[in-house]
């Protein structure tokens, strides 16, 4: 099961090209781009980890990208995601984000039922990558994982 998060998560992985295009947009808006990455990719885990400091002045979205190739040498096993984010006064929100890199196998989630009084069913979404401690949810053949944060 795809994670689906973001702008274009129902369309296939972007390419590089697609991804520079969609950083350029960003700029073009005048929105700052920032690039992101976590191994527990709850919908309601919203703190994801800050990669860099966010791109507030670059007009080129190679050097973005950039930061999105190293990112993704550097954790090629956890989510990455870019934001470009709106700070024009009465907006102050992300006005793009998408999934820029992914685990091979992503193990999902399991939607867990409590039946409580007068006939009230509560739901929770427990993701199966949070069963393993952080920084070792998506171990190497041989093991061996990313060092621990």
């Amino acid at each position: 099961m795809r994670i689906k998060q973001g702008t274009f998560s129902t369309l296939p992985d972007l390419t590089d090209d697609e991804i520079k295009a969609q950083i350029q947009y960003c700029i073009d808006q005048g929105w700052a781009v920032s690039v992101e990455f976590t191994d527990d990719p709850h919908p309601r885990n919203i703190y994801w980890e800050l990669w860099g400091m966010p791109m507030f002045d670059t007009q080129d979205a190679s050097a973005c990208f950039t930061e999105v190739a190293a990112c993704r040498e550097a954790y090629p096993k956890h989510y990455i995601k870019v934001n470009g984010y709106n700070a024009r006064y009465t907006k102050q929100t992300i006005g793009l984000s998408f999934i820029v890199n992914r685990p091979e196998t992503e193990p999902g989630f399991r939607l867990d039922r409590t039946e409580l009084n007068d006939r009230h069913i509560a739901y929770t979404m427990h993701s199966y990558a949070a069963e393993v401690p952080h920084g070792t949810r998506y171990q190497d053949s041989d093991g061996k994982g990313p060092e621990p944060d």
